[in-house]
Protein backbone atom coordinates (compact mmCIF):
# COMPACT_ATOMS: atom_id res chain seq x y z
CA UNK A 1 0.00 0.00 0.00
CA UNK A 2 1.59 3.11 -1.31
CA UNK A 3 -1.00 5.52 -0.65
CA UNK A 4 -4.06 6.40 1.66
CA UNK A 5 -6.89 3.27 1.71
CA UNK A 6 -10.73 3.82 2.00
CA UNK A 7 -12.47 2.93 5.37
CA UNK A 8 -15.84 3.01 4.93
CA UNK A 9 -18.47 3.72 8.19
CA UNK A 10 -21.76 2.56 8.18
CA UNK A 11 -24.88 5.15 9.07
CA UNK A 12 -25.60 4.62 12.71
CA UNK A 13 -29.57 3.42 11.84
CA UNK A 14 -30.26 2.21 8.38
CA UNK A 15 -32.50 -0.45 6.40
CA UNK A 16 -29.74 -3.50 5.63
CA UNK A 17 -31.63 -4.18 2.57
CA UNK A 18 -30.58 -0.59 1.17
CA UNK A 19 -27.62 -0.54 2.64
CA UNK A 20 -26.51 -3.73 0.58
CA UNK A 21 -27.67 -2.46 -2.53
CA UNK A 22 -25.24 1.14 -1.50
CA UNK A 23 -22.30 -1.26 -0.41
CA UNK A 24 -22.81 -3.23 -4.49
CA UNK A 25 -22.38 -0.31 -5.87
CA UNK A 26 -19.82 1.39 -3.69
CA UNK A 27 -17.22 -1.74 -4.96
CA UNK A 28 -17.98 -1.03 -8.47
CA UNK A 29 -15.92 2.72 -8.24
CA UNK A 30 -12.85 1.07 -7.07
CA UNK A 31 -10.72 0.34 -3.71
CA UNK A 32 -11.82 0.07 -0.54
CA UNK A 33 -9.93 -1.24 2.18
CA UNK A 34 -12.46 -2.16 5.71
CA UNK A 35 -16.41 -1.49 5.58
CA UNK A 36 -17.48 -0.65 9.50
CA UNK A 37 -20.71 -2.39 10.37
CA UNK A 38 -21.45 1.14 13.01
CA UNK A 39 -24.48 0.35 15.13
CA UNK A 40 -23.90 1.69 18.43
CA UNK A 41 -27.73 1.39 19.62
CA UNK A 42 -28.48 -1.53 18.19
CA UNK A 43 -28.76 -5.08 20.20
CA UNK A 44 -26.45 -7.81 19.72
CA UNK A 45 -29.41 -9.34 17.64
CA UNK A 46 -30.03 -6.90 15.45
CA UNK A 47 -25.75 -6.36 14.54
CA UNK A 48 -25.56 -9.91 13.74
CA UNK A 49 -28.82 -9.97 11.65
CA UNK A 50 -27.06 -6.78 9.72
CA UNK A 51 -24.00 -8.54 9.93
CA UNK A 52 -24.94 -12.07 8.48
CA UNK A 53 -26.21 -10.18 5.50
CA UNK A 54 -23.70 -7.36 4.58
CA UNK A 55 -20.41 -9.34 5.87
CA UNK A 56 -20.65 -11.23 2.66
CA UNK A 57 -20.95 -8.43 0.55
CA UNK A 58 -18.34 -6.72 1.87
CA UNK A 59 -16.05 -9.64 1.58
CA UNK A 60 -17.02 -10.52 -1.98
CA UNK A 61 -15.97 -6.60 -2.72
CA UNK A 62 -12.20 -7.67 -1.30
CA UNK A 63 -12.55 -5.69 1.68
CA UNK A 64 -12.25 -6.00 5.70
CA UNK A 65 -15.75 -6.09 6.99
CA UNK A 66 -15.44 -4.78 10.52
CA UNK A 67 -17.88 -5.23 13.19
CA UNK A 68 -18.58 -1.80 15.81
CA UNK A 69 -18.43 -2.74 19.61
CA UNK A 70 -19.97 -6.45 19.46
CA UNK A 71 -17.62 -9.34 19.69
CA UNK A 72 -20.28 -11.63 19.72
CA UNK A 73 -21.60 -10.81 16.83
CA UNK A 74 -18.69 -10.09 15.08
CA UNK A 75 -17.55 -13.73 15.76
CA UNK A 76 -20.55 -14.99 14.39
CA UNK A 77 -21.31 -13.43 11.36
CA UNK A 78 -17.82 -14.28 10.25
CA UNK A 79 -16.60 -10.61 9.93
CA UNK A 80 -13.00 -10.45 9.35
CA UNK A 81 -12.45 -8.03 13.03
CA UNK A 82 -13.95 -5.96 15.64
CA UNK A 83 -13.86 -2.40 17.01
CA UNK A 84 -13.68 -2.00 20.87
CA UNK A 85 -13.26 1.79 21.95
CA UNK A 86 -15.61 1.38 25.44
CA UNK A 87 -12.60 0.31 27.73
CA UNK A 88 -8.71 -0.56 27.44
CA UNK A 89 -10.23 -3.40 29.53
CA UNK A 90 -12.84 -4.38 26.80
CA UNK A 91 -9.99 -4.17 24.03
CA UNK A 92 -7.50 -6.31 25.65
CA UNK A 93 -10.06 -8.89 26.01
CA UNK A 94 -10.69 -8.29 22.17
CA UNK A 95 -7.00 -8.65 21.33
CA UNK A 96 -6.83 -12.14 23.40
CA UNK A 97 -9.51 -13.28 21.85
CA UNK A 98 -9.66 -12.01 18.33
CA UNK A 99 -5.72 -11.90 17.26
CA UNK A 100 -4.03 -13.00 15.21
CA UNK A 101 -7.25 -14.14 12.73
CA UNK A 102 -8.78 -11.37 13.06
CA UNK A 103 -8.92 -7.47 13.16
CA UNK A 104 -9.05 -5.77 16.23
CA UNK A 105 -8.99 -2.23 16.02
CA UNK A 106 -9.68 1.14 18.57
CA UNK A 107 -10.06 4.71 18.57
CA UNK A 108 -11.91 7.52 20.45
CA UNK A 109 -9.18 7.83 22.49
CA UNK A 110 -9.10 11.88 24.50
CA UNK A 111 -5.17 12.23 25.46
CA UNK A 112 -2.32 10.95 23.86
CA UNK A 113 -1.32 9.15 26.41
CA UNK A 114 -4.43 6.71 26.19
CA UNK A 115 -3.51 6.55 22.36
CA UNK A 116 -0.41 5.07 23.15
CA UNK A 117 -1.39 2.95 25.92
CA UNK A 118 -4.52 1.65 23.88
CA UNK A 119 -2.42 0.84 21.11
CA UNK A 120 0.04 -1.10 23.00
CA UNK A 121 -2.20 -4.03 23.38
CA UNK A 122 -1.31 -4.69 20.24
CA UNK A 123 -4.27 -3.18 17.61
CA UNK A 124 -4.31 -3.41 13.97
CA UNK A 125 -5.03 0.47 13.97
CA UNK A 126 -6.20 3.59 15.67
CA UNK A 127 -8.91 5.44 14.85
CA UNK A 128 -9.18 9.49 15.19
CA UNK A 129 -12.11 11.14 14.85
CA UNK A 130 -15.48 10.84 16.89
CA UNK A 131 -17.95 8.49 15.18
CA UNK A 132 -21.00 9.77 16.96
CA UNK A 133 -20.14 13.40 16.55
CA UNK A 134 -22.15 15.15 13.70
CA UNK A 135 -19.87 15.46 10.47
CA UNK A 136 -18.71 18.47 9.11
CA UNK A 137 -18.07 19.70 5.77
CA UNK A 138 -14.28 19.20 6.67
CA UNK A 139 -12.19 16.76 8.94
CA UNK A 140 -12.15 18.31 12.79
CA UNK A 141 -9.20 20.00 13.66
CA UNK A 142 -8.07 17.26 16.82
CA UNK A 143 -8.75 14.38 13.97
CA UNK A 144 -5.89 15.97 11.82
CA UNK A 145 -3.49 16.86 14.56
CA UNK A 146 -3.86 13.12 15.57
CA UNK A 147 -3.45 11.57 13.00
CA UNK A 148 -1.03 13.78 11.78
CA UNK A 149 1.21 13.41 15.09
CA UNK A 150 0.38 9.13 15.24
CA UNK A 151 1.81 8.50 11.16
CA UNK A 152 4.83 10.52 12.07
CA UNK A 153 5.75 8.69 15.13
CA UNK A 154 4.40 5.14 15.29
CA UNK A 155 4.16 2.04 13.37
CA UNK A 156 0.91 0.61 14.43
CA UNK A 157 -1.42 2.14 11.17
CA UNK A 158 -3.91 4.79 11.69
CA UNK A 159 -7.24 6.04 10.30
CA UNK A 160 -8.42 9.59 10.21
CA UNK A 161 -12.01 10.42 9.65
CA UNK A 162 -12.85 12.84 7.01
CA UNK A 163 -15.84 15.43 7.04
CA UNK A 164 -19.12 14.65 4.76
CA UNK A 165 -17.38 16.06 1.67
CA UNK A 166 -15.22 14.80 -1.02
CA UNK A 167 -13.43 18.01 -0.79
CA UNK A 168 -11.98 16.76 2.64
CA UNK A 169 -10.24 13.93 1.67
CA UNK A 170 -7.03 15.94 0.59
CA UNK A 171 -6.42 17.58 3.95
CA UNK A 172 -6.81 14.00 5.76
CA UNK A 173 -4.52 12.19 3.23
CA UNK A 174 -2.16 15.04 3.82
CA UNK A 175 -1.77 13.62 7.65
CA UNK A 176 -0.14 10.48 6.52
CA UNK A 177 -2.70 8.45 7.78
CA UNK A 178 -2.97 4.90 6.37
CA UNK A 179 -6.74 5.10 5.90
CA UNK A 180 -8.99 7.75 5.62
CA UNK A 181 -12.73 6.87 6.56
CA UNK A 182 -15.80 7.91 5.23
CA UNK A 183 -19.50 8.34 6.19
CA UNK A 184 -21.95 10.77 4.95
CA UNK A 185 -20.02 11.69 2.29
CA UNK A 186 -20.99 8.02 0.54
CA UNK A 187 -23.89 6.85 1.85
CA UNK A 188 -25.60 10.22 0.67
CA UNK A 189 -24.48 10.53 -2.27
CA UNK A 190 -26.43 9.98 -5.81
CA UNK A 191 -23.72 7.95 -7.26
CA UNK A 192 -21.96 6.12 -4.60
CA UNK A 193 -19.69 4.33 -7.46
CA UNK A 194 -18.60 7.91 -8.39
CA UNK A 195 -18.32 9.69 -5.55
CA UNK A 196 -15.66 6.08 -4.24
CA UNK A 197 -13.97 6.48 -7.93
CA UNK A 198 -13.33 9.95 -7.29
CA UNK A 199 -12.14 9.69 -3.95
CA UNK A 200 -9.68 7.02 -4.79
CA UNK A 201 -8.19 9.32 -7.25
CA UNK A 202 -7.80 12.39 -4.98
CA UNK A 203 -5.79 9.67 -2.21
CA UNK A 204 -3.97 8.36 -5.50
CA UNK A 205 -2.33 12.09 -5.53
CA UNK A 206 -1.23 11.77 -1.99
CA UNK A 207 1.50 8.85 -2.50
CA UNK A 208 3.76 7.90 1.07
CA UNK A 209 7.10 8.72 0.89
CA UNK A 210 9.46 5.97 -0.45
CA UNK A 211 11.22 4.54 2.11
CA UNK A 212 15.04 3.74 1.92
Amino acid sequence: MNRPRLFLVTPPAFDTATLADQLKQAFTGGDIACVMIYMPDASTKDIQAAADILVPIIQDGGAAALVYGDTQAAGRSGADGVHVDKSLEDLKLAVESFQPDRVVGTGGTKTKHDAMEWAETGVDYLFFGKLDLAEKETAHDKTLSGANWWAELFETPCVALAGNTLETLAEVAATGADFVALKDAVWHSEDIAKTISDANTVLEAHPFPEVD
